[in-house]
């Protein structure tokens, strides 16, 4: 090369370049292994809400045929509230 000056310069962008793309790089498998850990947690809790509702289900239907007080309290304790109709 003609000059030393410029070739230092390409040098030091190149290498600023190569660093950048490795903190970038981590950076990408940092958060895509959070996303991952994320997701995982989102499925348990949605597996788990749903056994809830389907006990909360069959207690209904029980107490259909049964009609015991305490579990007609009880569910309508865990009902959610109904928004006022206008």
């Amino acid at each position: 090369m003609k000059s030393d000056t410029t070739t230092t310069a390409l040098n030091f962008i190149l290498a600023a370049f190569v660093i950048l793309g490795v903190i970038f790089a981590s950076l990408s498998i940092w958060r895509t292994h959070e996303l991952r850990q994320l997701q995982f947690r989102a499925q348990v809790a949605q597996l788990n809400f749903m056994r809830v509702q389907s006990l909360a289900n069959e207690v209904a239907i029980y107490n259909a045929t049964a009609k015991n007080p305490e579990l007609t309290k009880i569910l309508q304790s865990t009902q959610a509230p109904q928004a006022p109709v206008k």
